[in-house]
């Protein structure tokens, strides 16, 4: 066989074994190619037109803000109606008021755009990660979210140098207007491609109850019966207030933190530097090359191992990344630590999503990324509402306090999950018989 059909061969395995969202994977693709053009120009045009650092973080705030507020009221709703139109119409009100800052300029109208734009973030976001979780094999999960976070990555590293260079050739209002056509065009496609998946939880298996009585939940001991087969299956929690998805709603607060900082802060920072706008479009851009490459790799040894290893070993490098940014003068070693820290994201994203398919209740796993997100969009309001003043203080005090605070959720949350993070819940666990003598399958009678 020859490397062309070998390349061919495994293209055709990776269409067909992701077919259910590829749909959601290329519109991913798209929305992050807009996102990532407005990304590095929006703090630069709100200070261009008046907005003060203090008064930047509240109006990058107002975003998360919504979030924080109306996530779990979708995440809940798309748990109990079909999802594809929770995230086309959420995608068209994210996207539409995108070029608003364009027309309507001004601190109350910058902060009215991010709010409403975050309104519909709210809606899209449950409701697509509940779509992998239910549109994928109960063994996949952590493939699938590092699938994911690829096909983010691979629209954010366009799409800053596109807004950048866009912006410095075009004008300022080029990302704002390119973004707005990229996220309408993600929302037509969903509309026309996505197919709405079947409802189901991962792990999940029919044991036969107790022999107490007990309905096999919680503590109760398993049913063994010596001289015959058994097997061990999998239980959904039966709350959402479990050690798997509170330790990875903890971490996601950590990292979401580090998220709000980045978006105030750094092309502020790379400009005291002296990069040019097109280099700190690049610089966003660069971030994403090590997620497209790792992200899915990690996610299936998340699948095999577990996921404690990589989110120890992605919150490090993340915490070193965020001590060393004020250290370096040069823009260009700036972005090399920059990679550091993008490495440290490929290791953790796809392992936290994995905690959190294996923590969510039956049937309820956009409720459970709903929680999940409003953990990280709190954790990107403070920051955004502290970052500002800390950067009006010193340079270096924004980095450190993320840094800081990413040290500390990761610690509270390892000594949350103690020893869930791998997925190995013994209170989920059940040994159940293995029926010897199974019914025979039917045959047709000779005549």
């Amino acid at each position: 066989m020859t490397p062309s059909h070998v390349g061919r061969s495994r293209t055709e395995a990776f269409l067909h074994r992701w077919r259910p969202i590829l749909p959601l994977l290329v519109a991913e693709a798209i929305i992050w190619l807009g996102f990532g053009a407005i990304l590095p120009i929006l703090p630069l045009y709100l200070s261009d037109n008046g907005i003060d650092p203090v008064t930047l973080g509240l109006v990058m705030a107002a975003w998360p803000a919504a979030r924080l507020v109306a996530e779990p009221i979708f995440g809940w709703l798309a748990d109990r109606t079909p999802r594809v139109p929770f995230m086309v119409v959420g995608l068209l009100i994210s996207t539409l008021v995108s070029f608003l800052p364009l027309v309507l300029i001004g601190p109350a109208w910058f902060f009215a755009a991010r709010f409403v734009s975050g309104i519909g973030a709210a809606m899209y976001d449950p409701a697509a990660r509940g779509f992998i979780v239910d549109a994928t094999d109960d063994q996949s999960h952590g493939e699938a979210f590092g699938i994911y976070g690829a096909a983010q990555m691979g629209g954010f590293i366009v799409g800053p140098a596109v807004g950048g260079l866009g912006g410095a050739v075009l004008g300022t209002w080029f990302p704002f207007v390119f973004g707005t056509i990229a996220g309408t065009i993600a929302a037509i496609y969903l509309a026309l491609a996505a197919r709405e998946p079947g409802r189901h939880h991962p792990r999940h298996g029919m044991a036969l109850p107790p022999a107490d009585g007990s309905p096999g939940l919680g503590t109760a001991p398993p049913l063994v019966a010596d001289g015959l087969p058994t097997r061990t299956i999998w239980l959904p929690p039966a709350s959402m207030w479990n050690r798997m998805l509170v330790s990875a709603v903890i971490v996601n607060f950590g990292a979401f933190f580090a998220s709000g900082t980045y978006e105030v802060v750094w092309s502020l920072f790379m400009q005291q530097l002296g990069a040019s706008l097109t280099l700190i479009g690049i610089s966003f851009a660069i971030f994403g090359v090590p997620v497209i490459f790792l992200a899915p790799i990690v996610g299936r040894w998340v699948d095999r191992v577990g996921s404690l290893r990589f989110i120890i070993a992605g919150s490090a490098l993340i915490i070193v990344a965020a001590f060393l940014y004020p250290l370096v003068g040069d823009p260009y070693l700036v972005i090399g630590v920059s990679l550091i820290d993008a490495t440290g994201f490929a290791l953790l994203s796809p392992a936290v999503y994995a905690v959190v398919s294996w923590g969510s209740p039956s049937g309820r796993s956009s409720t459970a990324q709903g929680l999940f997100g409003a953990a990280g969009t709190l954790g990107f309001i403070v920051s955004a509402l502290v970052a500002g003043q800390l950067w009006a203080r010193g340079v270096a005090l924004p980095f450190q306090a993320f840094g800081a605070t990413m040290l500390a959720t990761t610690l509270v949350a390892l000594a949350v999950g103690r020893g869930r993070l791998d997925g190995d819940d013994p209170s989920l666990k059940r040994t159940v018989l293995v029926d010897p003598y199974p019914a025979p399958i039917p045959t047709k009678e000779p005549t």
